[in-house]
């Protein structure tokens, strides 16, 4: 018996394949985005507080601050 269109159920589930593959793609790219992000974030934390202590560094090597000053602000900056 012919039930109209020829193959049509075929196409429709290759669209159906197609659709869920491309929505499990959409997930992991989601996923890998949102972890990528979250570690750059996160280096980004310690990557401006290394720079602070350099600086901070710097400035005692200078004499801009005292032996006090920059044990305090170390402090501060190592809480974090």
């Amino acid at each position: 018996m012919h039930w109209g269109w020829d193959g049509g159920g075929w196409l429709m589930m290759g669209f159906g394949m197609l659709f869920w593959v491309l929505l499990l793609v959409a997930v992991v790219w989601l996923v890998v985005r949102t972890v990528n992000a979250a570690d750059r974030r996160q280096a980004d934390g310690r990557g401006e507080r290394d720079e602070a202590v350099d600086l901070l560094r710097r400035r005692f090597a200078s004499g801009e601050i005292d032996t006090e000053e920059f044990e305090r602000r170390l402090a501060l900056l190592q809480r974090r």
